[in-house]
């Protein structure tokens, strides 16, 4: 059996002004959620559902820790990292399918 993976995500509204940073255990579910408005919230409010940039990690404390650090960040750095791996700024969703 595999160990498990954690994900933290960020996400942006259509015309990429806003963002969200989140962590999950399973991140084709929660994309799903988060797509279709499962839960009420920040990211229903504001249509914040197309999948900027991801990190795998195999320990929850970690992740946790990278999520709370990338919250903390001023939006520039929030825009840097997702450039850095994704600089058309491209909803990665149907890569991780």
């Amino acid at each position: 059996m595999g160990s498990k993976k954690y994900y933290v995500y960020i996400l942006a509204n259509n015309h990429r002004k806003v963002l969200y940073t989140g962590v999950t255990n399973n991140l084709h579910r929660r994309l799903y959620e988060h797509r279709n408005g499962i839960n009420e919230g920040f990211t229903k409010k504001y249509n914040v559902h197309y999948l900027m940039h991801y990190e795998c990690f195999v320990s929850i404390l970690k992740a946790i820790k990278r999520e709370k650090q990338i919250k903390k960040w001023y939006r520039h750095q929030k825009d840097a990292l997702i450039s850095k791996n994704n600089p058309e700024w491209k909803d990665l969703t149907g890569d991780i399918y």
